[in-house]
């Protein structure tokens, strides 16, 4: 049973009422066939938790760089194509927490299913009443109770919570907020979605769009109990493994960010050259405007998938750790490339732009999160800033070697 009656009305409900609101959510509790008919298929040929790389016994054995190509391919289909291969958010990142970090006793009770597609999780770390971008405000306690943690707090925005088939979450806390190290204060410990005291409050939207069945939601964590081998890596180092967590994981929204690009400009080309939309005498096609708009969809297009994959070879080199500029980087940029796409074609389309004939104004409130979902813009152009800071002192040095008169004529 998904919903949860609020607990404060619980006393007031009689069994049977219980009973046929268990029936009833079970009744519309509906996750397309579609999907797990895909997932078959895909299984068959291969393509299956692509996303995990080569470091991974459990992935595929692709590299970061091979994959980026794979994801742009999913992103022209964003409901469907990322969850029939396995490769869709949150569980992407889940599993490979689980992955790198899950004893072997975790792996088996979740990552285990989760690589096979059997169940669905979510990664709860947004709360309401704080700054959660700054992720040493999180407030949610993680307290030791002999062998036990209980854990209390209020989430929103938790991605795939929604979803009937969501069967763990991920939460990161506070278990040690004395702690004079401010980004050791932390830990995550895995929570099973049917744990007494989980309330979903309610889904939330997204310029009106709820997501369903996924779900984006706000939960309230009230007295919930978890043994103390649910802790992932251990006390306080909740920072190191959303680290790890977002590494390649990061840029997996730049990389099918590119497709959902190719597939908004394709969208304008059909509508541009529709010989039933023609203003003034001529098509759409044939207006200077919209002749730019198209050259500079599909420069900005190009360019933003070379900085994608060149973000994705840099991981493969270097580690995400030593990747850390590249990544912030494209995370500004794919997102960003995006939203001017499909404001273009939105354009294009006119008042169809802004319906649901079209997929576009669904497609631009998805790109429109990225802006903030792993780390808002702000943040990564501060880390960019100050990472290429640090090549202050060197350029001064090799300045200073050259001659003053060269370097006054520059």
């Amino acid at each position: 049973m998904v919903y949860k009656i609020p607990l404060l009305v619980e006393p007031l409900v009689s069994d049977r009422a219980k009973k046929l609101i268990e029936l009833l959510d079970d009744f519309v509790e509906v996750v397309p066939n579609v999907i797990e008919e895909l997932k078959k298929k895909a299984r068959k040929l291969g393509l299956w938790n692509l996303f995990l790389s080569r470091d991974y016994k459990e992935g595929a054995g692709l590299t970061n760089l091979e994959y980026g190509l794979m994801a742009e391919i999913t992103g022209k289909c964003l409901r469907l194509a990322p969850e029939a291969i396995n490769c869709s958010a949150p569980d992407t990142g889940n599993m490979e927490v689980f992955a790198k970090y899950g004893t072997p006793e975790q792996k088996a009770r979740w990552l285990t299913p989760l690589l096979e597609g059997k169940i669905r999780s979510a990664f709860a770390m947004t709360e309401k009443a704080v700054a959660s971008s700054d992720a040493t405000n999180i407030s949610t306690s993680i307290v030791r109770d002999g062998d036990h943690y209980i854990i209390n707090g209020h989430k929103w925005w938790i991605s795939g919570s929604g979803d009937p088939r969501c069967k763990v979450f991920l939460l990161m806390g506070k278990s040690d907020p004395n702690n004079k190290q401010k980004h050791r204060q932390q830990s995550i410990v895995i929570v099973p979605a049917d744990a007494e005291g989980i309330t979903i409050v309610r889904p939330l939207t997204i310029f009106g769009y709820d997501d369903a069945p996924e779900g984006h939601c706000e939960i309230i964590f009230r007295n919930v109990r978890v043994p103390k081998e649910n802790i992932i890596l251990g006390e306080g180092r909740g920072f190191e493994v959303i680290q790890g967590r977002l590494g390649p994981g990061r840029i997996h929204h730049c990389m099918r960010s590119i497709g959902a690009s190719e597939r908004a400009l394709d969208l304008m080309l059909l509508r541009v050259t529709d010989p039933s939309r023609k203003t003034f005498g001529k098509l759409l096609a044939q207006h200077g405007t919209i002749v730019a708009d198209i050259a500079r969809m599909r420069i900005e297009i190009d360019q933003a998938r070379l900085f994608v994959l060149n973000a994705a070879h840099m991981i493969d080199k270097k580690g995400a750790k030593g990747a850390m500029k590249e990544i912030g980087m494209v995370k500004i940029v794919a997102p960003a490339v995006l939203l001017n796409v499909l404001d273009r074609s939105i354009q294009a389309h006119g008042a169809g732009g802004v319906s649901e004939d079209f997929p576009l104004a669904a497609m631009y409130a998805a790109a429109r999160t990225l802006r903030f979902a792993d780390g808002p813009d702000e943040v990564h152009i501060q880390q960019v800033g100050k990472l290429e800071l640090k090549r202050a002192d060197e350029v001064r040095k090799n300045a200073e070697k050259r001659p003053r008169k060269i370097v006054s004529k520059l």
